[in-house]
């Protein structure tokens, strides 16, 4: 099953996508509202209410209200090898928060402050129940499905002091989506992942290569603090960023970035340039 968030005349609507149709699902104003139902499978697989072609959708950040949003750093073992750096013992965990998120096809601003915008392929986890101190052999129960993340990183920001933080959280810097997939039509260890810039294949590999499986972060991020449904975990993006290569390339006003998980989606953004 497919679920979105839809922008509406209205407001926002969870909606769910049966081929090229949404299907509003009444009484959800988004995707993280319905996740906040225990029954939110049944509700949406049940819904019949309104339906909007796919082909004119508006799409909004996929869970634009989620308690937390957790992200992993240095997770891939390509990114990290090509970052100098030996395989962790422990994830690198930082956070975003709902105001850093946009849709999945929503302009991202290039920011005057910092010159060196980079892009960040993700698979994205989305919780499905709440979750504390579950095992890793329990996890699936708790995951409600996968989306597409770009982490898009101001990296001059990012690398004034060792934590990330400030490099991540930039207002609707964050596209997510277009759709979740629910966990039991997704193999997130086995699904080729890429980035391209204005049609160049930037970022290409497999979620094979990560280094701690979805369900391994369940087990470890629930040990300290309860996942709640909607919340948003970023399992970490793999090698050929832009602060990475040689030379270094960065995003510009009038780039074009795609970012796309087999079985997932695409989404797509467009870097623009501040407004006066």
């Amino acid at each position: 099953m497919r679920l979105a968030t839809l922008r509406t005349p209205d407001g926002t609507a969870a909606a769910r996508l049966d081929g090229d149709t949404y299907t509003i699902i009444e009484g959800c104003a988004d995707l993280s509202e319905l996740l906040a139902e225990p029954d939110w499978r049944e509700l949406a697989e049940a819904a019949a209410g309104a339906t909007v072609p796919a082909a004119d959708a508006e799409l909004e950040t996929l869970l634009p209200a989620p308690s937390k949003v957790i992200c992993v750093g240095l997770n891939y073992a390509t990114h990290i090898k090509e970052m100098g750096r030996e395989l962790p013992e422990y994830p690198t965990l930082f956070a975003k928060f709902a105001d850093s998120l946009t849709g999945p096809y929503d302009d991202v601003v290039a920011p005057a402050e910092d010159e060196m915008l980079d892009w960040e392929c993700e698979l994205g986890m989305v919780i499905g129940a709440d979750a504390y101190r579950v095992a890793e052999a329990d996890a699936a129960a708790h995951i409600a499905g996968y989306t597409v993340v770009d982490d898009v990183s101001m990296r001059g920001y990012q690398r004034r002091t060792v934590e990330w933080l400030q490099g991540k959280i930039w207002q609707s810097s964050t596209p997510v989506g277009p759709c979740l997939v629910t966990a039991d039509e997704f193999d997130p260890v086995d699904a080729a992942i890429t980035t391209r810039v204005n049609g160049e294949v930037m970022q290409e590999a497999n979620t094979g290569d990560l280094v701690f499986t979805p369900a391994r972060l369940v087990e470890y991020l629930s040990t300290m603090i309860t996942l709640r449904a909607g919340d948003l975990v970023l399992t970490g993006t793999p090698g050929g960023v832009g602060l990475a290569r040689d030379p270094q390339v960065f995003l510009r006003a009038g780039d074009v970035v795609e970012v796309e998980i087999a079985g997932l989606g695409r989404l797509e953004t467009h870097v623009v340039a501040p407004q006066a």
